[in-house]
């Protein structure tokens, strides 16, 4: 069943900042440098950086770390796109969010009287948003009845969650949040043989993509990869891409040592933007929030909006309070109209 979030219409105006950007990586990004940091891991990987590996039901801890006194709120995103509101939640002191400067909050913490287990096969996001502030949260989750542990949240996926944090950040100044993600894999039981992949270089910051995905960071070893023959680019900044084959077996670890040495040329400015349409999107809901391709662009007014966008692939999403969220994909390759009737 789809679920859609009602967005008060309170929360509809404009802003004169720039809009959260909506990432695929991140999930939800300041478009400024804000005035505090926020880091979030597991405990098995204290970097923030890897994908490690656990067995469906396997117990998790979950760290973050802010570096002023803020409020952090913590959700998971699994494989089926299922969200879950880790902090604030009723089972930690005082829900758990409020953070100290400098300092680490584990959930569950050591020696709490339960445990987090992992549950569904697939890749898992965990975001941590901190805002010097508290965030009224209060359309995108809630705690059914007072027996509740754990709040329900009512956006499903990362886009649609990215979509409501969007509009909770939007009241505050923008640099008073800042967001942070990190990833897991959860593994079936009785996981199929894999092998895994180690990448050493000699250039820090450099990225793994493995057969179109990227893994990573580069040194550090990737488990559970199915055994087959892929394609494997290796980034560093500065440096050309790296690009070979590598055969995973059952059971064994690849080794693959790249040595970068040439250094690119500075890339040339990109060229103006071509081949760019106007898409008309007319609607009888004023005030509608318009967002393409992840990114807000207006709102509907006098039942129009007339936007620029590029030649090619675009997803719109219309949201109204009151309305299910409207997601239409198009080809543009030229100038169109499009008529969006929201259905409450």
């Amino acid at each position: 069943m789809k679920k859609f979030l009602m967005i008060p219409a309170a929360l509809l105006a404009s802003s004169a900042f720039a809009a959260p950007k909506i990432s695929a990586q991140s999930i939800i990004v300041n478009p400024v440098q804000p005035d505090l940091s926020v880091s979030v891991r597991v405990d098995k990987d204290n970097t923030g950086q890897a994908n490690p590996v656990y067995v469906d039901g396997e117990a998790i801890r979950i760290s973050t770390t802010v570096s002023r006194d803020a409020y952090v709120y913590l959700f998971n995103v699994d494989a089926t796109g299922t969200v879950d509101q880790i902090l604030p939640n009723r089972l930690s002191a005082n829900g758990g969010n409020f953070v100290k400067a400098n300092t680490t909050v584990t959930f569950p913490a050591p020696g709490a009287a339960f445990t987090f287990n992992v549950a569904g096969v697939g890749l898992n996001k965990v975001l941590a948003l901190a805002s010097l502030t508290p965030l009224n949260i209060d359309q995108l989750s809630s705690f059914r009845t007072a027996q509740d542990q754990f709040a329900t949240v009512t956006a499903k996926g990362q886009d649609q969650l990215a979509q409501a944090l969007s509009i909770v950040v939007n009241p505050i100044p923008q640099n008073s949040w800042v967001s942070d993600t990190a990833f897991f894999t959860v593994a079936a039981k009785t996981p199929v043989s894999s092998g895994s992949l180690f990448v050493g270089t000699n250039v820090r910051g450099s990225q793994v993509i493995l057969n179109g995905r990227t893994l990573g960071g580069a040194n550090t070893t990737y488990s559970g990869i199915a055994p087959g023959t892929y394609p494997v680019r290796v980034t560093a900044p500065g440096f050309a891409d790296y690009r070979t084959t590598i055969t995973v077996r059952a059971n064994a670890t690849t080794n693959l040592n790249v040595e970068f040495s040439v250094v690119t040329a500075p890339a040339p400015a990109p060229a103006p933007v071509a081949n760019t349409f106007t898409l008309t999107l007319r609607s009888t809901v004023n005030g509608a929030r318009v967002f393409v391709d992840g990114s807000e662009v207006g709102t509907i007014q006098n039942g129009v909006l007339n936007i620029s966008v590029a030649r090619g692939g675009r997803e719109v999403v219309v949201l109204a309070p009151g309305y299910r969220a409207f997601v239409g994909q198009y080809n543009v390759t030229q100038n169109a109209q499009v008529n969006i009737t929201p259905v409450r």
